[in-house]
């Protein structure tokens, strides 16, 4: 059997696959509750200042009732998951296999499992009312990026976007004003999308704020609704 006829037969398959993917986890994730996703790198280690500061958000975000969601993996999502675990809230852990650098850990109460990464990817937007992102790889880059074209194309409502460590991600943000803004890439006041801070109860107040001002969990908006 040649290589076409291989796939003619099985992506018809795979997108059962996938569908049971996506019904899986909205039916978990639709009981979670408001939530806030917290991305970073796999590769933190419990020493990183960075590593602490995503556990105290964390804790800040649960002591307030708001579930926190991350990849599920090691480093700056075990640290997230592990502070809104120890403070008694729902901690979300949105598992990809992969074969390097990412297994489960043992803080996620609410795991949820995927192969497929664009399904873990509408996942992570639809049952979140903020975002925050912590320093990282190529990883961390895709997830920022693809948030803030869904805000900035209005595709989804406008969450908070925090980029935490000022230091980390400061020539990121000169770039993008001196290349994409000046040169007419993306549109004026775009950047002012994100929020930038080094203060973890910052983040916590970021997004208390937009609660406050949008309504209760059940006005808040929701993505891709």
């Amino acid at each position: 059997m040649n290589e076409t006829n291989v796939t003619m037969r099985e992506d018809p398959w795979r997108i059962f696959r996938i569908m049971a993917e996506f019904v899986d986890s909205f039916q978990t994730l639709s009981q979670v509750g408001p939530a806030v996703t917290i991305f970073g790198s796999a590769r933190t280690k419990p020493d990183d200042k960075y590593y602490r500061a995503a556990i105290e958000i964390s804790k800040g975000l649960a002591k307030h009732k708001l579930a926190v969601i991350t990849g599920g993996g090691p480093g700056i999502m075990e640290a997230a998951n592990k502070g809104a675990s120890h403070a008694g809230g729902t901690s979300v852990g949105l598992n990809i296999e992969l074969p390097h650098e990412q297994s489960g850990n043992k803080f996620a109460n609410v795991p949820v499992h995927f192969h497929y990464f664009f399904a873990r990817k509408v996942s992570f937007v639809k049952y979140s009312l903020g975002f925050v992102f912590m320093p990282g790889g190529f990883g961390t880059l895709d997830e920022f990026f693809e948030v803030i074209t869904l805000v900035q194309t209005e595709r989804i409502p406008q969450f908070p976007l925090i980029l935490f460590g000022k230091e980390h991600w400061k020539g990121l943000l000169s770039w993008m004003r001196t290349r994409l803004e000046k040169d007419a890439l993306i549109s004026p006041g775009d950047l002012d999308l994100v929020a930038i801070t080094d203060d973890p109860q910052e983040v916590v107040e970021f997004i208390l704020d937009y609660v406050r001002r949008v309504g209760p969990p059940g006005s808040l908006p929701k993505a891709f609704a």
